[in-house]
Formats: structure tokens, C-alpha cells, sequence
């Protein structure tokens, strides 16, 4: 399975929801995203986004300044 990394430090709200949305939208289901960001409002922006997209929040850890997110692409839907 294919995690690619995202580095949105020092990026401010509404900007590391956007970048990640964006990012999910090029990958296959099935792969994942890491997300690394240090907006304290990332914590709830983003899990937000996730649960919106239908995708799936692995984890989500505190590094020292960072807050790093583990997401899966959801499968898509059938047709």
C-alpha cells in the first residue's frame, strides 16, 4: 500500500484543509495520505474534511509542534 507524505507546516487555516482535500482527490483508493501540519485548527478542519469525503482517518498523533494525520482513500462507490 502507497502512503504519499503532505508537509503543510507553517501553512494557516484554510489552507492545509484545502491542500489536503486536494491531495486526496489525485490518489487511488486504497492509498494513503500523511499529512503533517502545525495549524492547531488542522485538528479539527481536517478530520471534518475526511469524514465529509467519505475517507478514512487512520490516526492522527501530536509531534512536539506538529499534528500528523494518517488517511486511507475510501473505495469508490459502486455505480
Amino acid at each position: 500500500m502507497t502512503t504519499r507524505q503532505l508537509d503543510l507546516t507553517g501553512l494557516k487555516c484554510p489552507l492545509p484543509a484545502l491542500k489536503t482535500r486536494k491531495a486526496l482527490s489525485g490518489i487511488r483508493p486504497g492509498e494513503r495520505l500523511e499529512v503533517r501540519c502545525t495549524d492547531p485548527l488542522a485538528a479539527i478542519d481536517i478530520p471534518n474534511l475526511i469524514n465529509e469525503m467519505g475517507d478514512r482517518l487512520e490516526a492522527m498523533q501530536r509531534q512536539g509542534e506538529h499534528i500528523v494525520f494518517l488517511i486511507e482513500k475510501a473505495q469508490a462507490a459502486p455505480v
